[in-house]
C-alpha cells in the first residue's frame, strides 16, 4: 500500500545517492499513510521520511523515469504499462507492516528491510551506473 518499503528506498537512495539519482514513491494502491516504524527505521540513519506521502502511480505518468525498482511483489505484477519508458526491475522485500509480535519485534523486522534496501538497491544502482 505504499506505507514503507518504496518510502523507505526513496530516503536511502536520495540520502546516499541524491548527486546522481533523485527517487520518487509511488504505489498502485496507496495506503494514504506512511507508516511510522518505516519513519522511525530511517530516523535512526539521521534520514528524514517524516514529510512523505502515500501517492499513487498516476501521479507520476507524465515524468521521463529512467529506472523503475518495484520492491513489493504485488506492485511488480501491477505495474502500469505506462511506466515502460525506462527499465523495470523488481527487488522484491517482505512487507514489514505484516510483522507480528511485540513492538521492538516488529521494529527489528522494519530494520531488517531497510537493511536489505539499502544493500540490495543500492548495490543495483551502482551497477546500473556503470552499465546503464
Amino acid at each position: 500500500g505504499n506505507s514503507c518499503r518504496s518510502h523507505m528506498a526513496e530516503g536511502i537512495i536520495n540520502h546516499y545517492r541524491g548527486d546522481v539519482w533523485t527517487a520518487v514513491s509511488a504505489g498502485t494502491k496507496p495506503s494514504g499513510y506512511v507508516h511510522p516504524m518505516a519513519i522511525a527505521a530511517l530516523q535512526e540513519w539521521g534520514i528524514d521520511i517524516s514529510h512523505h506521502r502515500s501517492k499513487h502511480a498516476e501521479e507520476f505518468r507524465s515524468t521521463p523515469l529512467d529506472l523503475v525498482i518495484t520492491v513489493c511483489d504485488d506492485a511488480a505484477e501491477n505495474c502500469p504499462v505506462w511506466l515502460g519508458q525506462g527499465k523495470k526491475v523488481h527487488i522484491g522485500f517482505p512487507d514489514p507492516a505484516k510483522a507480528e509480535g511485540s513492538d521492538e519485534e516488529k521494529m527489528a523486522v522494519f530494520r531488517q528491510v531497510r537493511d536489505g534496501i539499502k544493500e540490495r538497491v543500492l548495490a543495483y544502482l551502482d551497477a546500473f551506473d556503470q552499465n546503464p
